[in-house]
């Protein structure tokens, strides 16, 4: 490896431009681990740091992608070897430092995870999106809700979180509420095991938020945040719980105390990027086997990395459904 070729994200002023460009090895990041990127996937923050002002890249230029699937070429830690299929996503990968969208990647031992019984497409197609969907799963069933307690409602349902947490869920067993804006996606999200599907969240967005409303989901995945995790807030039944994980729908946070001073309710904040690589790893092993998504490939569509620009802006302006494999080795 001499040279090699990467997507590269350039701030010019008040613009964010991506081409693809040839790096050289001394382009890499310090790091024990090297290796050949074969998948990524597209992901929010992916968007974002495409975006002028979008607040998740330190500094440019960078080469975007959080998330990466690969073979391992070399290796200055005992806990891998040439050869060795591993992922790695969060810590500051593609975003302060060099990240997927580039056929060679360098990263520290203690943020990399080996595939296990899973593929490098399979990992790339769970990637953040379906690792935040297993955690927000796991946080409501750590909490103790269980289904008999009733109906979890999913926000953003169709997005990558969204639609992992779908399946996730309904395999477990929940009476799985399935809310989205893209009415045309209805069936696919019955078939990812949603027992009933309806639209956003607040049913009436011109309407002013009440501090408690009718009680109805005994738990919520959220991935939309804003007046959307606010309404569901104060839809909670008693002790009922949200595991938040989204902003696409604003940052802002409109609500008052009465859901979690009247109902005992909780907000679960799931955060993917700094978990500690001991219980990051542990989850990864139950993606690979009992937690595997039952409906990847049906959520999942490949692009290649030359062409990812495309499906970011879409994603950015809400119009992107499931999951992008990014195709690395081939894709440019």
């Amino acid at each position: 490896m001499d040279t090699f070729q990467a997507l590269i994200a350039r701030q010019d002023d008040d613009r964010i431009t991506a081409s693809v460009e040839t790096l050289e090895e001394s382009d890499l990041p310090p790091g024990e681990v090297t290796v050949r990127v074969l998948y990524s996937s597209v992901n929010f923050k992916d968007a974002l740091a495409l975006t002028p002002n979008g607040g998740v890249v330190r500094d440019y230029p960078i080469v975007p992608g959080i998330d990466l699937t690969g073979e391992v070429v070399a290796s200055d830690s005992g806990e891998f070897k040439p050869g060795d299929l591993v992922l790695a996503h969060g810590y500051q990968i593609g975003t302060g430092h060099h990240g997927g969208y580039a056929e060679y990647a360098r990263l520290p031992a203690d943020q990399v995870v080996a595939l296990g019984a899973l593929t490098p497409r399979e990992g790339a197609a769970i990637g953040t999106a379906g690792f935040t969907a297993a955690m927000s799963v796991q946080a409501l069933a750590d909490r103790g809700i269980t289904p008999q307690d009733g109906p979890i409602v999913v926000t953003g349902a169709t997005g990558g979180v969204g639609s992992v947490s779908v399946d996730l869920l309904a395999a477990a067993g929940y009476h799985v509420v399935a809310s989205t804006g893209k009415a045309d996606r209805a069936d696919e999200l019955r078939a990812l095991g949603a027992a009933d599907v309806i639209g956003r969240l607040p049913a009436d967005p011109a309407a002013k938020p009440r501090p408690l409303g009718k009680a109805q989901w005994a738990g919520a995945v959220d991935c939309v945040g804003g007046a959307t995790l606010a309404d569901v807030l104060s839809t909670l039944q008693y002790g009922g719980a949200v595991a938040a994980s989204g902003l696409t729908g604003g940052a802002a946070l409109n609500t008052t105390v009465m859901p979690f001073i009247l109902r005992g309710a909780a907000l679960l904040g799931i955060d993917s990027v700094l978990m500690p690589i001991g219980p990051r790893r542990a989850l990864w092993e139950q993606l690979g086997g009992p937690l595997k998504p039952r409906h990847l490939d049906d959520v999942t569509h490949e692009v290649d990395v030359k062409d990812v620009v495309g499906v970011l802006d879409e994603v950015r302006a809400g119009r992107y459904a499931g999951r992008a494999v990014v195709k690395v080795a081939g894709g440019f």
